[in-house]
């Protein structure tokens, strides 16, 4: 019994830093897109 609920909260805490890692590389790729767009708007004037 123990082990099926260790088991579970493993796999929860391994669900939810799967998700925060996602969401950290989604986030880095915006800035970075917007930092890029930014730099050519620049560089055209």
């Amino acid at each position: 019994m123990a082990d099926n609920y260790l088991e579970e909260k493993y796999e929860q805490f391994l669900k939810r830093k799967d998700a925060e890692h996602q969401a950290k590389c989604k986030l880095w790729k915006k800035r970075l897109d917007a930092y890029r767009k930014k730099m050519e708007e620049e560089k055209k004037f």
